[in-house]
């Protein structure tokens, strides 16, 4: 079996360090919002080129913080992609703002700029590009159709950590960038983590209050937040990792590139398009294949971890049947979700794991022409 992900490598390679750093977090008596977290806080806002970064629970917790710092609720317009993880979404939802969603690019599957004026309303507030598979979106479109609009920003980072566009990390475009180091992410802690950057230091502190029971000095509250927190240990963990992030991302590049060369061949098979200007830090390594369904279910027999990511697009599921979606609403969109799918992607997998990969690949499509 060749996993989606196989993060034991990971472990081995860090392990001492990792072990060190856990060991003495439970030997301190010091678990939440502690030196770990102030430290991480400060190494990896300078990582991304931010002037703030303030920790938090978990990725769908950093995008509620974003919204909710921007005041962003009941009677706003919020524009993003329904080819993202439910989180981005549910954040809109959670603060009571509605979402309005775009189609996106056929080649990156980013959320396509050129439409979004057209989605512009008096009501809009906010756009939430995501830099979905590690491929940054086209920041620079966004920010200017934002800027002549009066909108905010709040860029999706959770797959991204480490890409660029023109130069410039991701999560320091927008008003506010929202990260997750949920464990499979290309930083990623040992539980639920997450974090936002801004250049704002009014945001950051909104953040910071907002993070902790709407608190800025305890026991006194000045409004309704929650309990999103980074422990001890989780960053004491993404401390020991982070000076690896840009070696393990430059790794995914090459496995990326070995996959482009062996499937140059492979018929019918789309490889991953980076767009302009862009360092892809591939999270996902996503393909579009004939009779995606078919082939998946072969892979999977055959011991290849294949997944299919986001099989179903955010406007035409249940949780958001108030908005009256329906198919059509988004072709491009509804169109790639019949055909992606992700191969076994991490730094350490072997080009001998990924021959194996491609060839189950060529068979599973043999497979289905035979058929």
């Amino acid at each position: 079996m060749i996993p989606i992900l196989d993060l034991k490598g990971q472990y081995k390679q860090i392990q001492e360090k990792l072990e060190k750093n856990v060991i003495e977090v439970l030997r301190s008596g010091s678990y939440i919002l502690g030196p770990n977290v102030k430290a991480f806080e400060s190494e990896i806002a300078e990582y991304c080129g931010a002037k703030h970064a303030v920790t938090c629970a978990n990725g769908t917790d950093a995008l509620q913080l974003a919204l909710r710092a921007l005041e962003i609720g009941k009677g706003d317009e919020v524009i993003t992609v329904a080819f993202t993880f439910v989180a981005t979404t549910e954040a809109i939802g959670v603060v009571g703002a509605k979402h309005v969603f775009v189609d996106i690019d056929p080649d990156t599957f980013l959320l396509d700029a050129s439409l979004l004026e057209s989605k512009i309303t008096p009501k809009t507030k906010a756009i939430i590009p995501v830099h979905l598979y590690g491929q940054p979106a086209q920041m620079d479109v966004i920010m200017d159709i934002a800027k002549r609009y009066n909108l905010y920003v709040i860029e999706d980072c959770a797959q991204a950590i480490g890409s660029t566009f023109k130069g410039q990390k991701v999560g320091t475009f927008g008003d506010i960038g929202c990260f997750s180091f949920f464990p499979t992410k290309n930083l990623g802690a040992f539980g639920d983590a997450g974090m936002i950057t801004t250049n704002s230091e009014y945001l950051a502190k909104r953040v910071v209050s907002l993070r902790n029971h709407g608190s800025a000095v305890r026991y006194y509250h000045d409004e309704i937040g929650l309990n999103s927190r980074m422990d001890e240990i989780q960053a004491a963990i993404l401390r020991v990792k982070l000076p690896y992030i840009d070696e393990w991302n430059k790794k995914r590049r090459e496995v990326a590139y070995r996959y482009n060369e062996l499937l140059k061949d492979a018929e019918g098979v789309v490889t991953p398009k980076e767009g302009p200007n862009t360092y892809c830090v591939y999270h996902q390594y996503t393909i579009q294949v004939p009779h995606r369904d078919e082939v998946h279910k072969f892979l999977q027999e055959n011991g290849i971890g294949a997944m299919i990511y986001y099989p179903v697009p955010l406007h035409l599921q249940k949780v958001h049947s108030y908005l009256g979606g329906k198919l059509g609403d988004l072709p491009v969109t509804e169109d790639k979700t019949t055909k992606v799918m992700s191969l076994p992607m991490f730094p350490e997998i072997t080009l001998e794991q990924q021959k194996q990969v491609v060839d189950t690949l060529k068979r599973a499509l043999d497979s289905v022409k035979v058929k």
